[in-house]
């Protein structure tokens, strides 16, 4: 069924598959002086043509493109060509035999800084880091890899490595601030390294099992989807206490998974899987408290 699916994906959308991204952008520059207001009169269209046209990887991409979206909040700006940036970071896939879609990626990055003059060409080179075109490359990578991720088994594996590499070309240039390793909750340097790390792999596997037998069978095996979503919170639960320690990884999922996981949990007979969410994941303990008294 799922093989047939994806043929029907393919017939209906080959003339955009190729690329693996369907991206908007949306930009705030509110807090600018006008000047560099106007600079920024492209800069919509030219992410949104350049994370739409460009392939990110170097294979055969066998699933729908992704849809995804990159909304920018200017902080600053100096020099007339400098500024900095907030992003919120989305992207979701399709839950088969459900008009719905899962959240894969909900992230806000506070550290993007990058010169830009009006017009320029943003070209992409993966050898080399420039802080406008990297970011976008280094998003498009890890979203292209949580999506893989979902319909096989460690599938975005070389696309988590790729973005490894930026995130370690980043942090050896003037703008290392936005690419090491924080103690904030959220970073993105310390999420590719808990992605390619050996100490998560089951927690990717079990992601992978979360969406493919899980939510992708909820509309004829609710039972699958309900074993599917507490295994991964058990496996968690283990994880957290072998390592004890916070993981910007999980933290990301849960970002995007929280609610989510409420509304498939419904109906699920056991309510105390609501105490074991709330050790795995603090950082949304009013939702679970809600959810578990309902």
């Amino acid at each position: 069924m799922k093989k047939l699916v994806l043929v029907i994906l393919f017939l209906l959308n080959l003339n955009v598959w190729g690329q693996e991204l369907e991206a908007t952008v949306q930009i705030n520059a509110e807090q600018l002086q006008t000047v560099y207001k106007e600079n920024l009169a492209g800069f919509k269209f030219q992410l949104e043509e350049y994370l739409n046209n460009t392939k990110f990887t170097g294979d055969t991409w066998d699933w729908p493109r992704i849809k995804c979206s990159f909304n920018i909040f200017f902080t600053a700006a100096s020099n007339e060509t400098n500024y900095s940036a907030q992003v919120v970071i989305n992207s979701t896939r399709p839950v088969e035999g459900s008009e719905n879609r899962s959240l894969m990626l909900n992230v806000m990055d506070s550290k993007w800084s990058f010169v830009y003059e009006k017009n320029q060409s943003i070209y992409y080179n993966p050898t080399d880091f420039d802080a406008l075109g990297s970011f976008l490359d280094f998003y498009a990578l890890v979203i292209i890899a949580m999506d893989a991720d979902s319909y096989e088994p460690f599938a975005g594996t070389s696309f988590f490595q790729d973005a490894m590499r930026i995130s370690i070309m980043g942090g050896s240039t003037g703008y290392s601030d936005s690419w090491g390793t924080s103690s904030s909750s959220y970073n993105k340097r310390g999420f590719v390294e808990d992605a390619t790390s050996a100490t998560f792999q089951k927690f990717r596997q079990d992601i992978f099992d979360y969406h493919y037998n899980g939510l992708d069978v909820f509309y004829r095996d609710k039972e699958a989807t309900f074993k599917a979503i507490t295994k991964l919170i058990d496996n968690l639960l283990k994880l957290k206490k072998a390592t004890n320690r916070r993981s910007p990884f999980i933290t990301a999922f849960f970002d995007a998974k929280s609610g989510e996981i409420i509304s498939y949990l419904e109906d699920y007979p056991d309510r105390t899987i609501y105490s074991k969410l709330l050790k795995v994941d603090p950082a949304h303990t009013t939702k679970y408290i809600e959810a578990e008294e309902r």
